[in-house]
């Protein structure tokens, strides 16, 4: 006893000065002690912490979150509103402008204007910026707090309880069980057929046994110890945190991870492809603009700046922001229709997919298994049988599945019925327990009376339990199994398949203590159980709902093919050929990726074969969608394009999903993928029209420059266009979407973003053009009364605004016309009419930036109020852009067959 309080002491000494300050050491110090000496050290080893000694515990080693998972605060957030290329150039350009127009200017010349002017516009795009950011991250923030992982831990308040993995500390005793993720670094404390997948950590596919002997040597490979970031494949165990969050193993590798190192999916390498594009034009054209303004005006302050402002024109500064936004407002609304996106890049895949790999129970059946008859090998209802599989699903301590239930809820109603023995659990007690694993497909559980003999009682697949099956009890006796009654038993259970129920097969034997998979032969079969899951009325509806939209379903389901045949054919899924996993492990990569084409229904697949399928559907090119919530669902998620759970599912697969569904059910599904088609659309809508749009710019800037004698805009009037313009944009996420765009996959094609901008962006430079002559030769002369040649002085400056003013407000106004245009493949109003905040912002801006020049702002921005018969004539060159415009669409949708 003594001996024990001076090792207590020490140990505390310990944990106070060396051991266990550091993650490192803490790591050591649980793999080279017993259980027992871990839980002493952090005072552990009563009924769990309190509330007070769990947020002492937090304080002194941190919480449980990964660096990554930390939001940014408020300053860091606006400090990134504003320092981004846009603001930099309109700073650059403000410093310029306050020299040259208050600095060196002579007194009586000094003139505030512009640098007021381009401060506002700093001002307003980075306040916008941020409030924009906030509002996405907020709802972002709000759709995570909707999925919360748990975790089984102990405390003094109420025992067992489940929390949020957030708020686990170092010390908490942790209790696992299949499909669990591990929540934090554990030192197990006892384990019982505990299997961990450790893969994601060592790259590992086998999984690894854990116990609780402790090893001196520590590393991630340690069998007493888990780690976070693994799961749970089988059988059950009881563990002790030593380390969370970024003092975690997966969470040292996170911090070491640099941002360059995260995958890109297709849609964003397609976004910074077209970016790319952009600034290499802008970064050839900037030069020749200042190069052909400097030698042609002979101002090279002026070209200068004038070079500057088409940079802030030509750069796609505000299309992250677009997209970020359009994937929010995608994500919220989806939110409405049940669905909820872990990750904002799933929605471009989740409106791309069209192949949809889905498992059978509760997808397209009612998720409310029953369990219709337990029958003797005689076909006759016999309690006994009942009572066995009551015994193997009630003591097994792996996941409970919708079959244990059904049986352990059947009992019930028996013994309530008087038709069970009360006392069925009280006659037996648990001795050892065979997990089960997807190889045998099948588990047991040994139990026994009261020091009387050990009875091992297995169920599982009806093949693989005759596989191990060598007697049968049949009239009362035990009979060798010989082919005849073999082939009998396949018939009868045949015939319940057909019938559209899932049959299992329950076996007994005596055995000596302790058992092994070694023990799983020479059984005695017993019965069978017969379980009906009927189909949903809407899983039907939902799938041809699916195939109108271009999305292909395919069942990839662990039940025998029989029972998936029966299932499918009522919800209207033609079955065809069924492929079954034994007949996939014969089939070589290319063979399986011709089979994944023609068949619809895949039976009796382990979690590999699954695996194997999706990434075959991949490899021909497919945008694959996999909807799982179990342990066998997890490796196909994770190589599916997009993976989709439910928020009922186990730990590892709402982990392994990047869309989380409210309600198992495929009519949520097609919702979620209608909307992230909508989402898409309209993204795709603002990346094409801005390119376009900036690509005629190019030319209309290189032209003007060229041939005009003066600037065709002054920096702060290109400035202001590019800003008010960027901000009628923001409301493209809220738009209408055509119907025939939200009928088939969204598919990402960066070589039609190219021939858009080839095909729709010279027409924007031919009508500036045009309106260049209009001004130049019609319309600033009659302002001033004579030709530009012939003017000088004050002439000259009322020519050069009014020509400036002309082309300020008509390239508003056909930079709005292109966006009705090119929204949609239909015509304007009539074939496809823009949502109410797109019409609003638009006129808003066209009123906007009309309105200037005959206010006071707009002769200090240096515009020229025009007469009313100007705009008689931007009303003609805006219904000849529309109609030229309109035949281009035509041509264009003639060629490729497609439009947006």
């Amino acid at each position: 006893m003594k001996n024990k309080e001076i090792r207590k002491e020490l140990l505390r000494i310990a944990e106070k000065e060396v051991f266990l300050q550091t993650a490192k050491q803490r790591m050591i110090f649980a793999a080279g002690h017993t259980g027992q000496e871990v839980c002493e050290a952090f005072s552990a080893e009563g009924q769990g912490f309190s509330e007070e000694k769990a947020n002492t515990m937090r304080e002194q080693y941190g919480a449980n979150v990964l660096p990554s998972a930390k939001k940014r605060g408020f300053f860091r957030r606006l400090a990134s509103a504003f320092v981004n290329p846009f603001s930099v150039i309109l700073f650059v350009l403000s410093c310029i402008s306050f020299l040259t127009d208050v600095v060196f200017a002579q007194d009586g010349e000094k003139n505030y204007v512009t640098v007021s002017v381009i401060l506002v516009m700093i001002i307003v795009s980075g306040l916008l910026r941020f409030v924009q950011e906030t509002q996405s991250g907020n709802a972002a923030a709000r759709l995570s707090s909707m999925i919360s992982t748990t975790a089984c831990v102990l405390r003094q308040e109420g025992g067992k309880a489940e929390i949020p993995v957030e708020e686990i500390v170092v010390g908490d005793r942790v209790f696992l069980s299949a499909g669990d993720m591990i929540p934090a670094d554990l030192r197990i404390l006892s384990a019982r057929d505990l299997f961990v997948a450790q893969s994601a950590l060592t790259g590992e596919s086998a999984p690894v046994e854990k116990s609780s002997k402790e090893e001196k040597e520590p590393s991630v490979s340690a069998s007493c110890l888990a780690f976070m970031g693994t799961n749970v494949i089988s059988g059950s165990g009881e563990g002790i945190v030593f380390a969370t969050g970024a003092d975690t193993v997966f969470g040292q590798t996170a911090k070491s991870l640099s941002a360059s190192s995260v995958r890109k999916s297709g849609f964003d390498k397609g976004i910074n492809a077209v970016s790319r594009i952009l600034i290499g034009f802008m970064l050839v054209m900037v030069p020749v603009v200042l190069l052909v303004n400097g030698f042609t005006k002979h101002d090279w302050l002026s070209a200068a700046l004038f070079a500057i402002s088409v940079a802030v024109g030509l750069t796609p500064e505000m299309l992250p922001m677009i997209v970020t936004t359009c994937l929010a407002k995608g994500s919220v609304a989806m939110s409405g229709k049940k669905v909820i996106v872990k990750d904002l890049n799933a929605i471009q895949n989740l409106g791309a997919m069209d192949v949809l790999c889905t498992d059978k129970t509760g997808t397209l059946t009612q998720d409310k298994v029953v369990l219709e008859m337990h029958l003797n090998a005689d076909g006759k209802e016999d309690p006994r049988v009942l009572r066995h599989a009551f015994l193997n699903s009630y003591y097994q301590t792996g996941l409970k599945n919708l079959l244990d239930v059904a049986i352990i809820e059947r009992t019930k109603q028996l013994i309530a019925a008087q038709e069970i023995n009360a006392d069925v659990l009280s006659e037996y007690i648990k001795a050892d327990e065979l997990p089960f694993d997807f190889e045998r497909r099948r588990m047991s559980v040994a139990v026994h009376s009261g020091g009387g003999k050990v009875q091992l009682i297995t169920k599982g697949a009806v093949e693989e339990m005759l596989s191990v099956c060598s007697y049968v009890e049949t009239q009362g006796e035990i009979c060798r199994l010989d082919e005849t009654l073999r082939q009998y038993i396949k018939n009868r259970a045949e015939t319940l398949n057909l019938a559209g129920m899932r049959v299992l097969c329950v076996a007994q034997k005596s055995v000596i203590l302790p058992v092994s998979v070694q023990n799983e032969s020479e059984m005695v079969l017993i019965g069978f159980l017969a379980f009906l899951d009927p189909p949903k009325k809407s899983a039907a509806i939902a799938i041809e709902r699916l195939k109108r939209g271009g999305v292909a379903v395919k069942v990839l389901t662990g039940d025998n093919e029989k029972v998936a045949a029966s299932v499918c054919k009522k919800v209207g899924l033609g079955t065809g050929r069924i492929v079954t996993g034994a007949q996939i492990e014969e089939m070589d990569d290319l063979s399986l990726r011709a089979a994944v084409e023609e068949i619809s229904v895949f039976a009796k697949l382990s979690p590999v074969q699954k695996e194997r399928v999706v990434r075959a559907l991949r490899e021909n090119g497919h945008t694959v969608g996999f909807l799982g919530d179990g342990i066998n669902d997890a490796p196909a998620m994770r190589a599916a394009d997009v993976g989709i759970s439910v928020d009922t599912a186990v730990d590892i697969a709402k982990e392994s999903a990047s869309v989380i569904l409210l309600e198992k059910d495929l009519t949520v599904l097609a919702d979620g993928v209608r909307e992230g088609r909508k989402t898409y659309a309209n993204m795709m809508k603002y990346i094409k029209i801005t390119s376009s749009s900036n690509f005629g710019n190019m030319f209309s800037v290189l032209a003007a420059s060229a041939l005009l004698p003066f600037l065709p805009m002054t920096s702060v009037q290109l400035i202001l266009l590019n800003l008010v313009y960027d901000l009628t944009c923001i409301a493209l996420p809220w738009d209408n979407a055509d119907e025939e765009l939200l009928k088939k996959p969204a598919e990402w094609d960066s070589s039609s973003v190219k021939k858009f901008m080839f095909w729709f962006g010279p027409i924007s430079s031919l009508f500036d053009l045009i309106t260049f002559a209009v001004l130049f030769f019609v319309v600033c002369p009659a302002i001033c009364g004579a030709p530009f040649s012939d003017l000088y002085g004050s002439g000259t400056a009322v020519f050069v605004a009014a020509f400036q003013t002309g082309w300020f407000i008509e390239s508003m106004l056909t930079q709005s016309l292109v966006v009705h245009t090119l929204r949609s493949r239909k015509l304007p109003l009539i074939g496809s009419r823009a949502s109410l905040p797109v019409i609003i912002s638009s006129l808003a801006g066209i009123a906007l930036l009309s309105a200037v020049p005959y206010t006071p702002v707009g002769n200090l921005l240096g515009l020229y109020p025009l007469p009313g018969s100007f705009f008689l004539i931007l009303l003609l060159i805006a219904a000849g852009y529309f109609v030229l415009a309109t035949l281009v669409k035509s041509l264009y949708i003639k060629r490729y067959k497609k439009f947006l």
